[in-house]
């Protein structure tokens, strides 16, 4: 049985709470990290379940901190395991937690799921992501409720910033570069992935992309796709 369905059968006296259909998704998506020597930061702790899940996981070599609002948190800690209290949508708490525990590898944002939570979060910390690494937010259904400051469509809702970041990463393939500029973000998003309730941002830097010729194994690289306008052809 993978890491992350068989977990629950295995749980101790933590309450774990998390949607059901996460669990194969990240066994999927984590397993590579299964094991490894990484920086790892979720935000949100409530009653300390997923901690021991992570460690498991990750192995005692892994340095994993936990962010909550609520100082009585503080006492789930454990050995090996570092709990800061603050607020997600404080700025300035969020720069010290990259420089005391970044960069990091993983973030996970199961935290208090209000809109402006998860956007400062993300704006915040997606610079102390390191390279090849995933940012993911759970629980995104919220965006739909009005009561986290969502809505079907609502401008300001994560999902709506999610769409955003989108368009952003394309940006190298702009028409008008007035209203669509090249956004920095299209240099550090790898790849977005959007399942039931969970936005899976990867961070890739990169070079402008290439197109390719390729003939009796002569190979020609050409940006010139990103450099014309008025385009009515690929090629």
């Amino acid at each position: 049985m993978p890491y992350f369905q068989d977990y629950p059968a295995r749980t101790g006296d933590r309450t774990l709470f998390k949607m059901a259909h996460y669990l194969p998704i990240y066994d999927e998506l984590l397993a590579p990290w299964q094991g490894r020597d990484v920086r790892f930061l979720e935000i949100g702790v409530y009653k300390g379940g997923s901690m021991p899940m992570w460690q498991g996981f990750f192995g005692p070599a892994a340095r994993l901190t936990f962010l909550d609002i609520d100082p009585a948190c503080k006492a789930l800690e454990l050995p090996g395991t570092k709990v800061e209290i603050g607020d997600q949508a404080d700025p300035a708490f969020l720069a010290q937690i990259s420089a005391e525990h970044g960069p990091f590898d993983l973030i996970v944002d199961d935290g208090g799921h209000k809109m402006h939570q998860q956007i400062t979060s993300f704006r915040h910390l997606w610079p102390g992501l390191r390279d090849r690494g995933l940012y993911i937010v759970e629980d995104t259904h919220t965006s739909y409720w009005p009561g986290f400051g969502g809505g079907h469509r609502a401008q300001g809702s994560f999902i709506e910033f999610a769409k955003d970041l989108i368009d952003q990463m394309h940006s190298w393939y702009t028409e008008d570069d007035a209203a669509f500029p090249l956004h920095p973000l299209a240099r550090e998003i790898g790849g977005i992935r959007f399942h039931d309730s969970l936005v899976i941002i990867e961070k890739r830097l990169k070079e402008p992309p290439l197109s390719i010729t390729a003939t009796n194994g002569t190979v020609t690289g050409s940006r010139r796709m990103l450099q014309v306008r008025g385009r009515r052809s690929i090629f």
